[in-house]
């Protein structure tokens, strides 16, 4: 499994959260459970956990993927969304690192996909002023 050969739905919800800027994002594709992949994100706060929940949702919804079930209240720490064949899990780096998914389905393939690129901070010098 790489990027590339993943279903287009999990490319949709992938794409999604880095639009939102979701940070170590990772799909794992399960054998004999109940989903046949999870998407794990995470949010570096609760906005971000809500607004990286709303993203993937829209996007999806406009492909007409439909959500089954959604768990998680405002400002929850875990975000689930649940499409039938696969789970989209969304938390904070705390509530990731106590779960700790990626242990429990350690044997899963798993692909993971690159931060988002931080823009470089602007530094100006005193060459850079404006001359009238």
């Amino acid at each position: 499994m790489t990027q590339n050969t993943l279903r287009p739905e999990i490319r949709w919800a992938v794409d999604a959260a880095q639009d939102k800027q979701a940070i170590d994002i990772t799909v794992l594709k399960l054998s004999g459970a109940f989903a046949d992949y999870f998407v794990l994100a995470s949010g570096r706060s609760q906005p971000q956990i809500k607004a990286i929940s709303e993203a993937i949702e829209r996007r999806l919804g406009d492909q007409g993927v439909r959500l089954m079930h959604r768990e998680g209240k405002p400002g929850a720490e875990w975000v689930l969304l649940d499409y039938a064949d696969f789970v989209v899990h969304i938390f904070s780096e705390r509530a990731r690192q106590y779960y700790d998914l990626e242990r429990l389905w350690r044997t899963a393939e798993r692909v993971d996909f690159p931060a988002p690129a931080l823009p470089e901070p602007h530094t100006e010098s005193r060459n850079d002023t404006i001359r009238p």
